[in-house]
């Protein structure tokens, strides 16, 4: 069933743009948005705000969306003849004989085949875990905190999170970054233990836990994007007749 809070426009120009208009309860104002894993344009509007307004919202601002455009990061799919970052050093994606998937002489084996995608994910996510897993603990134990649960998945916009009963939430992709970037998203989220906030006290906590911390938030502030932009999806098998 189509969503009637849901309707697409395509901006005129070169290239033409298709942009999605959601209308939100929730939303007091237009919003333009880029995706940063896949270009996605989506507008956001208010359910009483008349889509012709909306539309003169577009154009005014169709200069900022396509410089948005063009710097996004392209897509890039994990596919075997491809290289993925791994602890920020790119690592060749090629073709091996069994069943599994594994490292081996600095490259990444996979066995033939659609799931290449899929294969190497589950690869990258085993090694995030064990390596989020170390950074976590040597943080908690440096300022005398017991963390909860640890769990990876796969958000848009954060690159962790903590509860506030301190469990810890991680994007497996930073297992993509290199290892200071992923330590320091570790002892970000740690430092969450003690403060609950972005105050000035947890950003000392931060500090004593990773000096340069700043550093290293740039780092994903710069390149975030393109760790976002790879894709893991079961690749298409060719038709046969």
């Amino acid at each position: 069933m189509s969503n009637p809070r849901a309707s697409t426009h395509v901006l005129p120009g070169d290239p033409p743009v298709e942009v999605s208009l959601r209308r939100s309860a929730r939303a007091t104002r237009y919003s333009l948005r880029v995706s940063r894993t896949d270009g996605r344009v989506s507008l956001s509007l208010p359910v009483w705000a008349p889509e012709s307004e909306a539309l003169a919202f577009l154009r005014d601002r169709e200069g900022w969306l396509r410089r948005q455009l063009v710097q996004a990061p392209v897509p890039q799919q994990a596919q075997i003849g491809a290289q993925v970052p791994v602890c920020g050093v790119p690592r060749d994606i090629v073709a091996a004989a069994g069943r599994s998937t594994r490292f081996a002489a600095g490259r990444i084996e996979v066995p033939e085949g659609p799931r290449a995608g899929p294969r190497v994910k589950a690869l990258l996510t085993a090694l995030a875990r064990e390596r989020l897993a170390r950074a976590v603990a040597a943080h908690a134990a440096a300022i005398g905190r017991t963390p909860g649960r640890l769990t990876l998945r796969d958000p848009r916009s954060r690159w962790g999170s903590c509860s506030s009963r301190g469990d810890l939430m991680f994007s497996w992709r930073l297992i993509m970054a290199p290892p200071a970037v992923l330590d320091y998203v570790a002892a970000h989220e740690v430092a969450h233990l003690v403060e609950m906030n972005h105050s000035a006290a947890f950003w000392q906590v931060c500090r004593a836990l990773r000096p340069d911390y700043r550093e290293h938030r740039d780092w994903l502030r710069a390149h975030g994007a393109g760790l976002l932009a790879w894709r893991f999806d079961l690749a298409e098998e060719d038709e046969t007749c």
